[in-house]
């Protein structure tokens, strides 16, 4: 990339990376890090009567906080996020103090990734956090995060244009909270759907992607060429054809969740590469399907949601 198409930020992030470099400091090691704790379990399990515990955490720097020989940090793991303590003195107990004053304060910045261990206590004004005795860099961010802050339950600055937010799917995780909980939430749809057809003696099953006729909807299909048969094959519309093959071959009930390729219009809501799941149940009518259906939605919203409203 030419130094000219980098913002000023971009360019000051490099200059931070090669001086971590020349420093000794690899901004990204492949060693394993040993994390054995997340922030919201930390903060959960916390009790003032317990004896200290010791933490080992990584995640992204969110915001800092420096104040002399003092500071603070917002760490946000996959879990949620947590304030860290960080004191020059216990950071660099020794004569050097090039970590805290040069590494953190001046080389590291908003969206690195960093390991921390030490010490989970309540500050003076009652928030859970951890103190660091140790900090690593684990990766350089060389690309600067939007900042979102959140202040008296009023957002601002908010990441929320709709082109940026699906074209950047990571930022929107990163820098939208909520955002994560729908992908929580999609996987654990999908759990509850699969052990309610396990439960009911039905069989997950794949079928081909890659289809010489494609059928089972009324869809313009992908085209591709197959070179070793010199034919063209056709990405799947749907899989219902082939699972009704299996019916046929003596299979009681088979479903799959398929990824399926629509070659037409698309927005926002409509992709031409989506996920479908269908299932097929031998010796059933549609009243049975009805009720079969109604009854697995109830226990996904349960499962999901603790609640059917």
């Amino acid at each position: 990339m030419n130094i000219l198409e980098l913002s000023e930020q971009e360019i000051v992030r490099r200059g931070s990376l090669d001086e971590m470099r020349r420093m000794g400091i690899d901004p990204y090691p492949a060693a394993l890090y040993p994390t054995d704790a997340y922030t919201t379990e930390i903060k959960e399990t916390f009790s003032d009567d317990a004896p200290q515990r010791e933490v080992c955490i990584a995640g992204r720097i969110m915001s800092r906080r420096i104040m002399g020989k003092a500071s603070f940090m917002e760490l946000q793991d996959s879990k949620g996020r947590i304030q860290v303590y960080i004191s020059r003195d216990d950071l660099c107990p020794g004569e050097d103090k090039e970590l805290y004053n040069v590494v953190f304060k001046k080389l590291l910045d908003i969206g690195d990734f960093v390991g921390v261990k030490g010490y989970v206590f309540r500050t003076q004004t009652g928030e859970i956090s951890v103190h660091a005795r140790e900090l690593t860099v684990l990766s350089k961010s060389l690309r600067p995060l939007p900042i979102v802050k959140v202040k008296d339950g009023v957002t601002y600055d908010a990441f929320d244009d709709p082109e940026l937010r699906y074209r950047r799917r990571y930022v929107d995780l990163v820098v939208n909270d909520q955002v994560k909980d729908i992908f929580i939430k999609r996987t654990k749809v999908f759990n509850s759907m699969r052990n309610y057809f396990n439960d009911h003696g039905y069989m997950e099953v794949e079928t081909p992607i890659l289809q010489s006729i494609p059928g089972g909807a009324a869809a313009r299909p992908f085209i591709t060429h197959h070179n070793a048969l010199d034919i063209p094959l056709y990405l799947r519309i749907a899989d219902e054809l082939y699972l009704k093959r299996l019916i046929v071959g003596g299979f009681e009930g088979v479903y799959e969740f398929s990824k399926n390729f629509r070659n037409e219009g698309m927005d926002r809501t409509h992709n031409p590469e989506f996920t479908c799941m269908e299932i097929y149940v031998a010796y059933k009518d549609y009243n049975w399907m009805m009720n079969f259906t109604e009854r697995m939605l109830e226990r996904i919203c349960m499962e999901v949601n603790g609640t059917t409203d």
